[in-house]
């Protein structure tokens, strides 16, 4: 692994330890060129999944940016770090456990706003507000009236 600082090829393992949900390990290394110390994350990949994008382009699926994208809905919501890790695993674990090579970017979506409804309802609204490009006030109101009761309280 090179190391982030100086570039130095050679870092060394100071220690290992599984990740909360055991899906990953978190490695503590030493660089000896620079003396600097940084962790990376080590996950198992079943498979490399092509994302099909509404406009027919094909990327690489990137765990990263789905992450951001669950994270940026649950800013400033009552959901720890934790419980939004397993969330982001769960759905890469459904992806990589379909079979299949390719995937829609709407199949995905769905996933989140899923996963993101059974966690927070305002994180639900404010990824679907984004996901589903709404532009107007009406937007949201035609989204929220097909909910029942979608933030909790009395109907």
């Amino acid at each position: 692994m090179n190391c982030p600082f100086c570039g130095h090829s050679d870092s060394q393992v100071k220690d290992s330890r599984p990740t909360e949900d055991g899906a990953a390990i978190r490695r503590r290394r030493f660089c000896p060129k620079c003396s600097q110390r940084f962790s990376t994350v080590e996950r198992v990949q079943l498979r490399e999944i092509m994302v099909i994008k509404t406009d027919g382009r094909r990327t690489l699926f990137d765990r990263d940016k789905l992450s951001r994208s669950v994270r940026i809905a649950l800013r400033k919501r009552p959901v720890d770090e934790e419980r939004i890790e397993r969330l982001v695993s769960e759905i890469v674990r459904k992806l990589e456990s379909s079979g299949d090579a390719e995937v829609l970017s709407k199949v995905i979506g769905e996933m989140v706003m899923a996963a993101l409804k059974a966690v927070d309802a305002v994180a639900y609204v404010r990824f679907a507000s984004v996901y589903r490009n709404f532009t107007e006030a009406r937007d949201f109101e035609a989204f929220l009236g097909g909910l029942s009761d979608p933030l909790g309280g009395p109907t």
